[in-house]
């Protein structure tokens, strides 16, 4: 695929690829995998990554390709109707359409790029407030099979929309994802990783926000054998909200790693960064089965504030509950301010098991041991489910931490 006729994040100042910088904000962005070194071990930002375990996908070795299905569906339009709100189509590769809120910023997302001859596009209207989502499913290509794709979600000035971006299925895919939010607009997303136990995910996004614009971007995994999401947040204008949200229950086996940075260089926007994840596994002692590693996650929350970003109000938070041995989960936030003149900002982070004085509490008042640790875990999530405005994305993942508790703790 090759790289859109636009010049991406101008205000920025490139360095070469592999070499030191002053702040996360200024790194190397390429369309081209050949400017880049595939993955590596000792790469500070796949420190944590178990390439090992990605066949391929990261590099480009995969033994197999095929093609991701992408569907895009809204019910809220009358196709024929003159007044449609919500556009979907595929976009040549130099479409200027493309690129907008971001460039690849390492090998196996420039590589992703080059293997795709197309983008799906989909645009909400200037002005149109939805009163359905648009559902977005982007489903594997078969178990073991690599497949890649390209997705821009824009909402024009004014606009405000719900998206679901559901990832199900088999197979390893790699894709790169971008939001443009106009000035004034509204979006809610929400991203689904319920992906068949066997699949691998890397997925690198970029979410734009526009003057006044307003941005709500919920993240929930739970499938998936190892999934490793980068989502980087821009903002481009003052007066910019963004919430990023986000759950993940890893079982044995299983490895999440959400990698963000929240890039602040206009006057007077917000962000808020709130992540949750439990984890469970457990190998059984004197076991020779290496298929079963244990549960593990890494989160890494980047806060960029630059000298001209003056007004700036940011808070990033990322809490772990450790629910069995053979767990482990690694939580860094960072924080970097380059100017004095903000409104806030701050980071917290911890990782731990269940508080022996919640669970004193509830079993003084008879509750059973089983039932006392759902009810914690429960309450745990609750911060994060709550704020979706989505009544049917809520059952379904109080749903899915249900299952998972009934198979951990019961």
């Amino acid at each position: 695929m090759t790289a859109p006729l636009t010049e991406t994040e101008p205000s920025l100042t490139p360095v070469p690829a592999g070499t030191d910088h002053q702040t996360k904000g200024d790194r190397f962005t390429s369309f081209d995998p050949a400017d880049f070194h595939p993955p590596v071990s000792k790469d500070e930002d796949w420190r944590f990554t178990p390439l090992r375990r990605l066949g391929g996908l990261q590099d480009g070795s995969v033994e197999s390709t095929g093609r991701a299905s992408v569907q895009v569906n809204f019910s809220g339009d009358d196709a024929s109707s003159a007044t449609k709100r919500v556009f979907a189509e595929e976009l040549a590769t130099d479409d200027e359409r493309l690129g907008r809120a971001g460039a690849p910023v390492d090998y196996a997302a420039a590589y992703a790029w080059s293997q795709t001859s197309s983008a799906n596009y989909v645009r909400v209207a200037r002005g149109a407030a939805l009163d359905e989502p648009v559902r977005i499913t982007v489903a594997g290509a078969g178990e073991g099979v690599a497949s890649y794709s390209t997705l821009v979600v824009e909402l024009e000035e004014q606009a405000e929309a719900v998206v679901v971006l559901r990832y199900e299925g088999s197979g390893k895919h790699s894709d790169n994802v971008e939001f443009v939010v106009g000035d004034g607009a509204r979006l809610t997303c929400v991203v689904l990783e319920d992906w068949n136990r066997d699949a691998i995910h890397l997925s690198n996004s970029h979410i734009q926000v526009g003057r006044d614009a307003t941005v709500r971007h919920t993240y929930a995994a739970f499938g998936g054998e190892v999934v490793r999401a980068v989502p980087h947040v821009r903002f481009t204008a003052p007066g910019g909200d963004a919430e990023l949200l986000g759950l993940y229950f890893a079982d044995a086996g299983q490895y999440f790693e959400q990698r963000l940075l929240v890039d602040h260089s206009e006057k007077n926007c917000r962000s808020n960064v709130l992540y949750k994840g439990a984890l469970q596994g457990e190998i059984t002692a004197g076991s020779t089965d290496k298929r079963t590693p244990d549960a593990r996650t890494a989160w890494i929350g980047d806060v960029l504030i630059r000298p001209d970003a003056t007004g700036t109000d940011t808070y990033e938070k990322n809490n772990n509950l450790l629910l069995t041995p053979g767990a482990r989960a690694d939580s860094v936030p960072n924080l970097e301010i380059q100017t004095g003149e903000i409104t806030g900002a701050g980071h917290a982070a911890t990782v731990g098991r269940f508080d022996d004085e919640q669970m004193f509490y509830l079993r003084s008042r008879g509750i059973p041991e089983t039932t006392a640790k759902m009810l914690i875990v429960r309450g745990f999530f609750t911060d994060v489910i709550r704020r979706i405005p989505l009544a049917s994305v809520r059952e379904q993942l109080e749903q899915k931490i249900e299952q998972e508790l009934h198979d951990t703790v019961l």
